[in-house]
């Protein structure tokens, strides 16, 4: 028999991620409530995940990050991509890019047309600066005071300046922020740091909640299921230290595990498409076809460059005489290189001139290597990433087995439209542009990949796209909010679960169409929004 975790919960929520460390802060606000949050990974003691270049060392390391795999994607030219996600609290904000973006007005008003109250940018406008502690201070367009700690790049690299010189060349405006509404220009991305240290999730919303005595967090937790009763969720099933305990709530379970883990748990708690489950020998509770469809990903296009007579991470990071100044630069001033985000330089810009909006985001770095895990090429080189910020390819998230320390079935299903496909190849065309501009000249920039054999028409492009082509770690939408209507919809606009009681998800797999642009921040926001709903309607 499962132990019983003592206690009478009012919540439960599931997953110590982006979202979940939101919802426990704001549901443990009240002291009369009581709020248990569970984590299958363990605390942020470890360097790395403090220090913002950490995410070269925490992707990829089984301490930190789930170790996912894709399936063969035959738009890949069967490649199996890692699909890194983050396995500590704080989730995939712990060693994720950093990057404070929100997307596009239009990408909510779009929500709010498929019929979702409340989800339009007005509506979801003041959610995102509640949670902000912006370094431009409070405005129309930002909030201070948040838990969300937001602020300015810390340092600078010449190339990068030169490639936002080429984008201006190209007609592409300069301005000085992406989350205004209308992301389309470029500039140096804004990032969730704090003087110089990366700013998860849990360091800005979990921890200071934990000092509450209503609020518990237990760790090094593997949820085995959802405790379903009369067509209500009133508990979870998982496993700590080989035990087996029971958790149990008077009030709402709450699934934030994430685009991955919230199916997962579904999956193994028998909702969801019927046939996927039945065939693994799992007792239907809920036939949900929508539970585990419906993926969406960005794709980036890593087009990498040659470049002489200036200076990338590359070669700095070879010579140890410059890494020990950038140790240095770090201890005493908290700059430099190791407070580097992934990414730096930002550009959003249209594929094509029919375009109404910008539908490709380049993600530009001062360093090269074959993928995250390996090393640094030693020849200086810059990374040009472009990707699709609305792709129209839907992918599916499965369980294996009942078993949940099995890895899930994750099918993307990149590139398989042929909207996808010629974005890919228009995308490549606009790189190829941009890196030929007078700005960039005197740094000789020499393509290495895709490589110059490859020619410039649709069919060489996209299937260069499939060579290149890799996740840059957006999984959203397996379990889209939607109108009653529809029969894919797996929460309503209040994200209360269609057809079980007491059960809502407030994660990225919420989200019925991928924003354009990183993902992260718009988590943090659908949490904070859920919140705000659990809260009125418990009234």
């Amino acid at each position: 028999m499962p132990r019983q975790l003592e206690g009478d919960f009012d919540y439960i929520v599931v997953g110590a991620g982006t979202a979940g460390c939101i919802l426990a802060n704001r549901l443990s606000a009240d002291p009369t409530k009581r709020v248990l949050i569970l984590e299958a990974g363990g605390n942020d003691n470890w360097i790395w995940f403090h220090i913002p270049v950490g995410y070269l060392f925490a992707i990829g390391n089984p301490r930190s990050d789930w170790m996912f795999r894709t399936e063969a994607e035959p738009g890949l030219n069967g490649r199996s991509l890692a699909y890194p996600r983050g396995k500590v609290i704080g989730g995939c904000s712990a060693i994720n890019a950093m990057i404070s973006m929100r997307g596009q007005a239009a990408d909510y008003d779009h929500w709010r047309q498929l019929g979702l109250a409340g989800w339009s940018y007005q509506d979801v406008l003041p959610v995102f600066r509640r949670l902000e502690d912006h370094f431009l201070g409070e405005s129309e367009h930002h909030g201070a005071g948040g838990g969300w700690r937001i602020e300015a790049p810390r340092l600078s690299w010449a190339v990068l300046d030169a490639v936002g010189d080429a984008a201006a060349e190209m007609g592409i405006r300069r301005i000085p922020d992406f989350n205004t509404g209308d992301n389309e220009g470029v500039s140096y991305f804004h990032v969730n740091q704090k003087r110089g240290r990366r700013w998860s999730s849990a360091r800005g919303f979990l921890k200071p909640a934990l000092k509450r005595p209503n609020l518990r967090l237990e760790t090094h937790v593997l949820v085995e299921r959802l405790i379903i009763e009369n067509g209500r969720a009133v508990g979870v099933r998982f496993r700590q230290n080989g035990e087996t305990i029971e958790a149990r709530t008077k009030g709402e379970m709450i699934l934030s595990a994430g685009s991955i883990g919230s199916v997962q748990v579904l999956h193994r708690s028998g909702i969801g498409p019927a046939d996927w489950l039945s065939s693994l020998g799992i007792d239907i509770v809920l036939d949900k076809p929508g539970v585990g469809r419906n993926l969406q990903d960005h794709l980036q296009q890593r087009a990498i460059y040659q470049v002489s007579g200036v200076r990338t991470l590359n070669e700095t990071y070879y010579s140890l005489v410059r890494r020990g100044l950038m140790g240095l630069d770090y201890a005493f001033r908290r700059r430099g290189p190791l407070t580097m985000a992934p990414s730096q330089l930002g550009i959003f810009t249209r594929s094509d001139t029919t375009r109404d909006r910008a539908n490709i985001q380049f993600h530009v770095q001062p360093l090269s290597l074959d993928k995250f895990g390996d090393p640094l090429h030693r020849f200086p080189a810059i990374t040009v990433s472009a990707c699709n910020l609305r792709p129209t390819s839907r992918g599916t998230v499965r369980v294996r087995s009942a078993k949940p320390d099995d890895a899930p079935s994750i099918a993307p299903n990149y590139l398989a439209t042929e909207e996808d496909r010629q974005v890919a190849a228009d995308a490549i065309r606009v790189t190829r542009r941009l890196m030929k501009q007078k700005a960039l000249a005197r740094f000789n920039p020499v393509e290495f990949l895709p490589g110059p054999a490859v020619g410039n028409d649709d069919a060489a492009l996209a299937k260069a796209a499939g060579d290149i082509g890799t996740t840059i770690f957006h999984p959203v939408g397996t379990a889209k909010m939607g109108t009653a209507d529809d029969p894919m919809a797996v929460v309503d606009e209040r994200l209360r679960f269609y057809g079980i009681e007491g059960l809502r998800v407030a994660d990225a797999s919420i989200m019925p169409t991928i924003t354009s642009g990183n993902t992260n921040t718009p988590t943090a926001m659908i949490a904070e929004k859920a919140a705000s709903m659990i809260l009125e309607d418990g009234k």
